[in-house]
């Protein structure tokens, strides 16, 4: 633990330490890296794979995991590798999309997990979408929560916004300031959850996170995993409505809901009563 990263990882085992269940810390190697699962939920349970927003870490479901582990699932929360979190970066970066979801490949298959059900958040979610179009065998259900860079584009003003997060001499008051913008008139965040998303911005060395276009309507339309997205009504990062729209054009049979009262950052927590229902009927075996 170095003295830049020593405050990050101190608050991530802090928020890590409220997750409601017991938390079985597991790490996995990679060609890309080793990689941190926080795992809870009864070993034997259908597994759920969750993903992060960027900068977000595992812990940000601490929320969530309660009501899923509760119901049977067996919940794997991944700190995506290149990332702020536990995830050690000792390997060969990914270099683009198709690493990122070999990484992901390899992640599943040390896990022993030829089949999971996935959910992501944010930037996890086009991960989620785009693993489901590249390996939709070893996914059941797909549950997408605000997803970014799906079926829209950003808003020009929030990429006016996301701008400075980028530039040299990264602080906490930069990525605070940030959070606190894209929040704002609605819930708070959870002060714990945004303490740890400024300290792992300034605290972790910058890296690019990988990214891809936007699936195409061809590919969209070869999937075939059952899908729910739920959009955050009060979302600045895109338009949620103009967003889900575009989502039910994509795909007809997905379902598409929008929550009230949350924006992007927060929905997951703000909105955990709502979420963790829309996600646990969505993964019961008779949903339609």
């Amino acid at each position: 633990m170095s003295a830049r990263t020593a405050p990050f990882l101190t608050a991530y085992d802090a928020l890590l330490a409220r997750w409601p269940v017991p938390v079985e810390p597991l790490t996995v190697r990679t060609a890309h890296g080793t990689t941190r699962i926080n795992a809870c939920g009864p070993a034997d349970g259908r597994p759920l794979v969750l993903l992060h927003g960027g900068g977000a870490t595992s812990t940000m479901w601490f929320a969530n995991v309660g009501a899923w582990a509760g119901a049977g699932r067996r919940v794997l929360a991944v700190d995506l590798i290149g990332d702020p979190g536990r995830s050690v970066h000792d390997g060969t970066p990914p270099g683009g999309v198709p690493g990122l979801l070999g990484w992901l490949d390899a992640v599943l298959d040390r896990l022993d997990l030829p089949e999971a059900d996935l959910c992501g958040h944010s930037y996890g979610a086009w991960i989620a979408l785009e693993y489901a179009l590249h390996a939709p065998t070893r996914i059941g259900r797909l549950a997408l929560l605000d997803p970014t860079q799906c079926f829209t584009g950003f808003r020009p003003g929030y990429l006016l916004r996301v701008l400075p997060l980028f530039l040299p001499r990264r602080t906490p008051d930069r990525a605070r300031s940030y959070l606190d913008w894209e929040t704002g008139g609605g819930p708070r965040l959870d002060p714990d959850w945004r303490e740890l998303y400024a300290l792992g911005y300034a605290g972790f060395p910058a890296s690019s996170p990988v990214t891809g276009p936007r699936p195409t309507p061809a590919r969209l339309h070869d999937l075939t995993t059952p899908l729910l997205t739920l959009y955050a009504a009060d979302s600045r990062a895109h338009d949620p409505h103009r967003t889900a729209e575009a989502t039910r054009r994509a795909l007809p049979q997905a379902t598409v809901l929008t929550v009230p009262g949350a924006s992007h950052h927060n929905l997951p927590m703000a909105a955990a009563p709502t979420v963790n229902r829309h996600v646990l009927d969505f993964l019961t075996p008779t949903h339609p």
